[in-house]
């Protein structure tokens, strides 16, 4: 059988409680008869009428819960089309909308630009209700998002609720092909640095990326900053190619180690479109799988400074196993190591923004050029600078923002809504839109004194200018105003300023770190 070779981040699964009894401590040779007995009395006793069907389906899926891979799932024929085309796919028929879980209510953070959403006039904060008439009280966030999918051209309605809107909003939409870039930003920044964010490796990310850095290097970038912060991976064959537009044929980019086959080593074949050019690689704590690949084949062969934080720390592989009936298997089987030698697997992934450890207990291996580059989890940058910190009472604004994120989210967003027309390029956040904000977060419930809010002013500003910038010129715009205030992308920018080649850029980091 044909398998899908994969390498996806992927959340811990919840632990299941269906298949919890197989571990009671029967002997083996009971297990199977345990499983029938319980089968059987479920289908002749329990109060809610299961078929055999479901009960085996069920009992396939609890299965697979409790072993001990996070990465491991069932996939139905359905389900299957879906991850395929959310994880992998750079388009996918829906309606342009971006939801993530408040506590448990189902709230829509992000609309696409000319998307049926956007189209129909959802907005960030709107509350999802229903689906198709279906109320989603208690379904999780997959759920929710497979049933906003579907063929282009089919129709899908929403129920939503809006904050300071006492009745439901009804939408009709019509699903169309939504197109994610996975190169969202791409600009030539003073001094002629290069600035490409990767955000995700879907089945174009290689072709998306090779042509935005071919264009900024034709636009004159002399050296260049690849932004792989936050990205979570996704088709390692990707990965492979995203390295390759950087590393000349023949070199190694990733071995892949199974248990019962022989080993897997993937290397360039093509011409690069950036062989030479001064490059710095952005990394942090969500930096993940096919992502990390990436960075650790390019800091082995000392093609790039990687900068930032160390990197999530995903260093194994998922195959997709075929079943009857057109149902698939994911389980991880494999585990990747870097051109050096190096597992970057981490046991106990990271909170937050986390740093290297202070000890010396990480392997150490050795790049191409000789360099000291280390094992253990996630990869560890050459050049190690923090994310940018808030102030205390910076921080407690921020969290009475998230203690009451679907407010602030809405209140914010209708208010740039209104400012969109009224401003220009170059716009400044004026004292009349804090106070408007302020009014209208605290009539929200936010709970936040005017003497925090106004010792907060470097927040609230970077907050509505982000929103405004984004929503009136859209995501290179919101980019530019946030740029000077990003420390890392700061260093990097300096970094590249002080070097004519690869070479130079990495003896400067070498003489900083040592």
């Amino acid at each position: 059988m044909q398998r899908k070779w994969l390498s996806l981040l992927a959340l811990p699964a919840a632990a299941g409680v269906a298949m919890t009894f197989l571990a009671a401590g029967a002997p083996q040779r009971d297990g199977a008869r345990l499983l029938d007995q319980v089968m059987a009395r479920l289908q002749r006793e329990a109060i809610d009428s299961i078929s055999q069907d479901e009960i085996y389906e069920r009992a396939a899926r609890g299965l697979v819960r409790q072993i001990d891979d996070p990465y491991a799932a069932l996939f139905s024929p359905e389900e299957l089309s879906r991850f395929s085309r959310e994880s992998l796919g750079n388009s996918y028929g829906g309606v342009g909308l971006l939801i993530e879980d408040q506590d448990g209510l189902i709230v829509v953070s992000r609309v696409f630009a000319d998307t049926p959403g956007e189209h129909s006039g959802v907005v960030a904060g709107d509350r999802i209700l229903e689906v198709d008439g279906e109320s989603v009280k208690g379904f999780k966030l997959d759920q929710v998002s497979r049933r906003l999918l579907g063929t282009p051209g089919t129709p899908v309605s929403l129920t939503l609720a809006r904050e300071g809107v006492p009745a439901p909003l009804k939408y009709q939409l019509v699903r169309a092909t939504v197109h994610v870039p996975s190169v969202p930003i791409a600009i030539v920044l003073e001094g002629g640095i290069g600035y490409v964010s990767l955000q995700r490796f879907n089945d174009v990310a290689a072709e998306e990326l090779g042509r935005a850095v071919t264009k900024l290097i034709n636009q004159g970038a002399r050296g260049l900053v690849l932004d792989l912060r936050g990205n979570p991976g996704g088709d390692v064959e990707q990965s492979v190619r995203v390295a390759n537009l950087f590393l000349p044929p023949g070199q190694d980019v990733v071995t892949v180690k199974y248990r019962s086959r022989p080993a897997d080593e993937r290397r360039t074949v093509a011409v690069p479109v950036a062989p030479d050019v001064p490059l710095v690689v952005l990394t942090d704590s969500n930096t993940a799988s096919a992502a990390e690949i990436v960075a650790g084949a390019l800091q082995d062969h000392d093609r790039a400074v990687l900068l930032g934080t160390v990197s999530y720390g995903k260093g194994v592989v998922q195959t997709l196993y075929p079943l009857d009936g057109g149902w698939m298997l994911k389980l991880t089987n494999a585990k990747w190591y870097t051109p050096s030698g190096r597992s970057i697997q981490r046991e106990h992934q990271p909170k937050g923004d986390s740093l290297p450890p202070a000890d010396t207990t990480r392997p150490a291996f050795r790049s191409d050029n000789g360099r000291i580059v280390l094992g253990g989890g996630g990869v560890v940058p050459d050049v190690v600078v923090g994310a940018d910190t808030l102030s205390t009472v910076e921080q407690s604004v921020q969290r009475a923002l998230s203690a009451k994120a679907r407010e602030s989210n809405t209140t914010l967003t209708q208010m740039t809504k209104e400012l969109k027309p009224k401003v220009r390029y170059n716009f400044t956040v004026h004292q009349a839109w804090r106070d408007t904000l302020y009014q209208r977060l605290t009539r929200s419930g936010v709970e936040i004194t005017r003497a925090q809010y106004d010792s907060s002013r470097a927040l609230v500003d970077r907050l509505i200018e982000q929103r405004l910038a984004r929503s009136a010129f859209g995501d290179s715009a919101a980019f530019r105003r946030w740029a000077p205030e990003d420390a890392q992308l700061h260093r990097a920018i300096e970094l590249l300023g002080g070097a004519r080649s690869q070479r130079e850029l990495l003896a400067v980091a070498s003489r900083e770190e040592g």
